[in-house]
């Protein structure tokens, strides 16, 4: 009888899903930590898993896997190397969640444009109640959003950002190079996008190097504001923190980072000038129930021989 192991807190709907399936046996391992689970892999045929690795040390103590349903879209915390050694199928939930990131990510470059944080400490600490007539806010209608990675979530930003009356551009060689899409955002280089914007929203996947480093940043305007819903470390943290602190960059809003959560002494934490959330731009109450549906789904579909091809990632 099949075995499923569920990794972290997910949504109850994947998790009835499961128990009513017949002949599918399940157990689940409530505590987010990236080792939690791990005694409980060696029975395990498939594992649903969140954010948790899963790396060698993991796939070592699981003889009987077949398949790891991720719960969510990414695969940076899997290691898909060992997984194509090992012959086990990788799966993902598929677009269950762009349109929740792309709010997150219109949210955090309306707090910063707004000077969110600066303005909820002006009305809770009497003394600051004049920092009002410095005028720091600045209105969207006009201003230049430099998308970069024009997925689903990057599409439905632009959308978004067009109905605010913003100028949209997007970088994105993969989409260029197979056609570029209808909508608001135009194809734009790099360099030329990063002069150009007044607003940076990364929603590009993480690759071995930052996208945007110290060389990157420096060619943004002094004025920009940069959001980063994608990954931590698609923006090098200490070269965005220099930016900030010297004034060469006016605002971030970061909901990922390159540990998480980042320690408590870490710079970010200190600078008024920066909106943080705790890499929650995909867990709306709807989209967590989504995905854990469609991984759970995915689990159950694999085990009848019918997964959808689009949920598997190629190896």
């Amino acid at each position: 009888m099949p075995h499923v192991l569920v990794a972290g807190v997910v949504h109850p709907a994947g998790l009835d899903l499961l128990a009513r399936a017949p002949g599918v046996t399940v157990h689940h391992v409530a505590e987010n930590g990236p080792r939690a689970f791990l005694p409980h892999l060696a029975e395990a045929n498939a594992l649903i898993v969140r954010t948790q690795p899963v790396d060698h040390e993991v796939l070592a103590r699981a003889p009987r896997l077949r398949l790891v349903s991720r719960h969510g879209v990414g695969t940076d915390s899997v290691d898909t190397a060992a997984l194509r050694a090992r012959g086990i199928a990788l799966a993902v939930v598929g677009d269950v969640n762009s349109r929740s990131v792309a709010e997150h990510a219109m949210m955090l470059i309306l707090a910063c444009a707004k000077r969110l944080r600066m303005a909820d400490h002006a009305v809770r600490q009497p003394d600051r109640w004049n920092w009002r007539n410095g005028m720091e806010p600045v209105e969207l209608a006009g201003r230049r959003l430099l998308i970069l990675g024009y997925g689903r979530i990057g599409r439905h930003l632009a959308r978004m950002a067009d109905a605010f009356g913003m100028k949209v551009r997007a970088f994105s060689p993969s989409v260029e190079a197979a056609g570029w899409p209808d909508g608001p955002a135009t194809p734009v280089g790099l360099d030329e996008g990063l002069a150009w914007a007044d607003v940076v929203a990364v929603s590009a996947p993480k690759r071995a190097q930052p996208l945007l480093g110290a060389a990157e940043l420096a060619r943004l305007k002094p004025a920009a504001i940069l959001v980063n819903t994608a990954r931590g470390g698609v923006v090098d943290e200490a070269a965005l923190v220099a930016a900030l602190r010297e004034g060469r960059l006016a605002a971030a809003g970061l909901d990922v980072f390159e540990d998480e959560p980042p320690a408590p002494d870490h710079p970010l934490l200190a600078l008024d000038q920066v909106i943080l959330t705790p890499h929650i731009g995909g867990v709306t109450a709807e989209a967590a129930e989504r995905m854990s549906v469609r991984s759970a789904q995915n689990v159950l579909d694999f085990l009848d021989g019918r997964l959808d091809p689009t949920m598997v990632v190629p190896l």
